[in-house]
């Protein structure tokens, strides 16, 4: 046998599958599947929070502070947030605290004759209140930014510390624009009464 011949033909049979190896290679490589594309994650919702109602069933919050010459007034809502019907008599016991939450040494008066006779609706004398759920009672804190001594530092407050009464558990609200009490370190509260709107002061 001439292996000169059959050198020849070996790589005459190279050449020609070559090719189509070549081309078996590329075909597979084409039709592989792709890979899956993970799907998208939808944007989580919105969610809003509700304050959690406090252990006594009943939620105090401040309301805007009115003022007239020299005079502030804002209104007290407590709200019935449980399932059981609250009662409640007398003042709101109250306490005035700094922007660190430190008590301050304000005094808080029941009734506010000694701060102004201008305001009605807020003024008579405590009686039984019985709250549904759902419903508010109010009551009013009342007091001014007289300056009577220029050499003294007129006394600004931020928080109230407000119990439904004597002996209940406290909540802390801010006053809108705090509480600009000048130079009279005191404060007037009337008794919770059902929902009304203190006359503008004057």
């Amino acid at each position: 046998m001439n292996l000169a011949s059959v050198g020849t033909r070996r790589v005459a049979s190279i050449r020609l599958f070559s090719p189509l190896i070549l081309i078996t290679v590329l075909v597979t490589g084409c039709t592989k599947s792709p890979a899956p594309t993970p799907a998208a994650t939808p944007p989580a919702a919105p969610t809003s929070v509700t304050p959690a109602c406090p252990e006594a069933g009943v939620m105090i919050e401040s309301g805007p502070v009115e003022a007239a010459m020299g005079l502030r007034v804002t209104r007290l809502e407590m709200i019935n947030c449980g399932n059981d019907p609250y009662q409640v008599t007398g003042y709101p016991a109250v306490r005035v605290l700094d922007a660190e939450h430190k008590p301050m040494a304000i005094d808080v008066l029941d009734g506010f004759s000694a701060i102004t006779s201008s305001i009605t609706g807020f003024d008579g004398a405590p009686k039984p209140v019985e709250l549904p759920p759902g419903q508010a009672a109010a009551a009013v804190v009342v007091w001014r930014n007289t300056v009577t001594d220029a050499s003294v530092t007129a006394t600004t407050a931020t928080y109230l510390e407000i119990a439904p009464a004597d002996g209940q558990s406290p909540q802390v609200v801010a006053v809108d624009g705090g509480l600009d009490l000048g130079t009279t370190g005191r404060l007037g509260v009337s008794p919770w009464t059902l929902p009304k709107g203190p006359s503008s002061p004057r």
